[in-house]
């Protein structure tokens, strides 16, 4: 369970800084009565059925939950794929067989469980349980959907937000409620993690087809050799009407990864591709700029932080 939280494998930890950054965000540290920046540059060693007093640390296991929950979605992706690397590792799956892959992701599942309702915020905790709900949701809708659905752009939008965009929105949501905030800036926060996470999956997709091995840490073209029909290769069905059968048949057939790989390269998918996610970026942005003013400094660089990460989510190159 530990393996993608060692030094060197522990990946971008996007989810976690977007959280703590909302967070400090609409948080007046000047108000008096918040603890100290440097308190939290210390390990918080309380087991996790003990909650701490502090409302930061509250918000700081916020985070952790979330992430567990990403990584043990990631184990168990990695099993579903028979995938061969991860961050550019072994794949856990690889390195000690897919039982105890699997169990490594129930278990962390579980810890993240016993972290959660050790809050003891019922909506927190409700949130969190939705998005669990929604990852096995959207891995089921992409498994079993008929031929006729995975040329549907509503089912790719659904499936993805369920499968990414719903975990750092629904996250952010629960922080700034646990925070003590109102609804309305709830939902805010709510609707930046959701473009957030659009825009950084829709630049997976491209990254998918322009990115280099070596960068990503996996294979290019691995979505289309797991007969998963993106953004970019939905785009260019509508120029190319002879990838639809390619996509009906989940890329099945001998040539049809290389057909469909120049089919988008040739089209307009990777740029209409990009155009959705900075669409998205600027939706991100303007929910930050929506959060109620504050006259803290911490808070109004916070709120900078987060707008310039969700323009980096669409200029990436890995």
């Amino acid at each position: 369970a530990e393996y993608f939280f060692k030094i060197g494998a522990e990946g971008k930890r996007m989810r976690p800084t977007v959280l703590l950054l909302l967070a400090s965000a609409v948080t007046d540290v000047t108000s008096g009565g918040t603890a100290k920046a440097q308190d939290f540059n210390s390990i918080d060693h309380a087991p996790a059925h003990v909650a701490p007093g502090d409302m930061r640390r509250r918000q700081q296991r916020v985070a952790e939950v979330t992430e567990m929950i990403h990584v043990a979605s990631l184990l168990h992706d990695d099993v579903l794929d028979s995938a061969a690397t991860r961050r550019g590792l072994k794949a856990l799956n690889l390195e000690v067989g897919n039982k105890l892959a699997i169990l490594a992701g129930d278990f962390l599942l579980a810890r993240a469980s016993v972290t959660l309702a050790s809050l003891k915020n019922t909506e927190v905790i409700e949130l969190l349980s939705r998005v669990l709900e929604h990852l096995v949701t959207g891995e089921v809708m992409q498994m079993t959907a008929k031929a006729e659905r995975l040329t549907s752009f509503d089912h790719y939008l659904q499936k993805t937000y369920f499968k990414t965009a719903s975990l750092i929105a629904n996250s952010g949501k629960a922080i700034v409620l646990l925070g003590g905030h109102d609804a309305a800036t709830a939902q805010l926060a709510y609707d930046y993690g959701r473009n957030l996470g659009l825009a950084f999956q829709f630049q997976d997709d491209v990254l998918d087809f322009t990115g280099s091995t070596s960068l990503l840490g996996k294979p290019t073209l691995g979505d289309l050799r797991e007969g998963i029909a993106t953004a970019p290769v939905l785009f260019a069905a509508e120029e190319y009407p002879g990838l639809t059968p390619l996509i009906e048949r989940r890329f099945k057939n001998n040539g049809d990864v290389d057909l469909a790989r120049d089919w988008v390269l040739q089209s307009k998918g990777i740029e209409r591709t990009k155009e959705m996610a900075r669409e998205h970026v600027v939706a991100a942005v303007a929910a930050i700029d929506a959060l109620p003013p504050i006259d803290c400094p911490h808070a109004n660089r916070c709120r900078r932080a987060l707008k310039e990460l969700a323009y980096m989510a669409v200029d990436r190159f890995k």
